[in-house]
């Protein structure tokens, strides 16, 4: 338990890292990358580059100080970041080394204005909030590796088909090497891919939403080239034109605190906007295999015809279903043949028509596009605990309309 006094010292620097938080963060990593350039192995390349792990980072450390003598209030929290930890195979090894490092960092950006009691406090806080992590990842890996099929850190699967779904995303299907059984996962879920890239220095690692319905046999991650945006699009790119059929990658088990509650009754309404269908796919395709009888609305919003990913398999299980309906939004039409439901973007009036108002929603796409669908629920009297939301990357703030 922490002292009075160190709770004290650390609520009071809230205000200050509220401000201040990306400037340490950005500290922390430039430091900490050069000293122990081995855990570039395990941190996302592209989110480093383009700031928004610091971001994630500051957002956390902030809440960290805000309710140090709250930790009940951060657990939904950690237990979204100890997911993505357990899935890159993050160990307790890491904790002191990140400790280290974001107190020298502290240090440095705040100046003298970090005296040797807060530095103190701040140590002593962040060994009660390491602790926390390291016995929810314990549990998380030792679930993990002792489900039925399950394993520990990574291993190896090979590729058993490659399928392209759009202009933009190509499913990959993995099986274990092994040939052994695979776990189950809840739909919704994701897994980690480490690869070998040539050119690159350090291992790169990926999570991908499984796409595919829990099975035996397989798991299906589904991929958008990431063509426009570097260097977000090292690995993606490199999935589509450089691994295919017979072609092995190492996996983490799967892993998330964002998937379907399958044993509720209310309406379920899936949204997603490009790449964010993938979740979506697993839970639409879970709904199908259980033949619900819940009440489902199936949205998504492409850019256009030719990339809406899974679009005749998702209408053929929507047909399946006694009480289903599906949308879609283009952003644009190719042509006056095209048929949509909504051209442009989806609107708060739109939702309000086809969104039951005490169903429970899951929205997965581009930040910009879940921010304006979940302002546009809670305008239409949906709570927050109506609606789930999933980040593909570090959780950012949602600026929702």
């Amino acid at each position: 338990m922490l002292s009075q006094k160190t709770i004290d010292i650390v609520k009071s620097t809230a205000p200050v890292l509220e401000v201040k938080g990306k400037d340490i963060t950005t500290h922390f990593y430039r430091a900490m990358f050069a000293d122990h350039p081995e855990l570039l192995n395990i941190f996302n390349h592209a989110n480093q580059e383009k700031g928004r792990q610091q971001t994630a980072l500051a957002n956390t450390v902030y809440a960290a100080a805000k309710y140090i003598d709250q930790l009940e209030v951060l657990v939904p929290a950690v237990k979204q970041i100890a997911h993505k930890h357990r899935s890159l195979a993050v160990k307790p090894e890491h904790y002191p080394i990140v400790g280290e490092y974001l107190l020298k960092a502290i240090k440095e950006v705040l100046g003298d204005a970090a005296t040797d009691d807060i530095i103190n406090a701040w140590a002593e806080a962040y060994g009660v909030i390491a602790q926390v992590f390291i016995d929810t990842e314990a549990q998380m890996y030792k679930e993990a590796s002792e489900q039925a099929g399950g394993w520990m850190d990574f291993k190896e699967f090979e590729v058993a088909d490659k399928v392209k779904e759009s202009s933009l995303i190509t499913s990959f299907y993995l099986k274990p090497k092994d040939g052994a059984q695979l776990p189950a996962f809840h739909p919704g879920q994701y897994i980690t891919i480490k690869l070998n890239i040539p050119g690159e220095e350090n291992i790169v690692n990926r999570q991908y939403s499984l796409s595919a319905a829990p099975n035996k046999e397989y798991y299906r991650i589904s991929v958008k080239r990431e063509a426009d945006y570097q260097p977000e699009g090292t690995v993606s790119n490199y999935l589509h034109d450089h691994i295919g059929k017979g072609d092995t990658v190492e996996v983490s088990a799967p892993a998330g605190d964002f998937y379907l509650a399958n044993d509720r009754k209310e309406p379920v309404v899936l949204i997603s906007g490009g790449v964010g269908i993938t979740p979506m796919m697993s839970m639409l395709e879970t709904l199908a295999a259980e033949n619900s009888k819940r009440e489902i609305v199936f949205i998504h919003a492409a850019r256009n015809e030719e990339a809406h990913a899974f679009k005749e398999h998702t209408e053929q299980l929507v047909r399946e279903l006694d009480n289903a309906r599906s949308y879609m939004a283009y952003g644009e039409k190719k042509d006056k043949q095209t048929i949509c439901d909504v051209e442009g973007h989806i609107d708060a009036e739109f939702l309000k028509e086809v969104v039951p108002n005490n169903s429970i929603c899951y929205v997965c796409g581009p930040v910009p596009f879940m921010g304006a669908v979940i302002g546009h629920l809670s305008k239409n009297g949906l709570s927050e605990a109506q609606i789930k939301f999933e980040f593909f990357g570090p959780a950012v703030q949602l600026q929702q309309a």
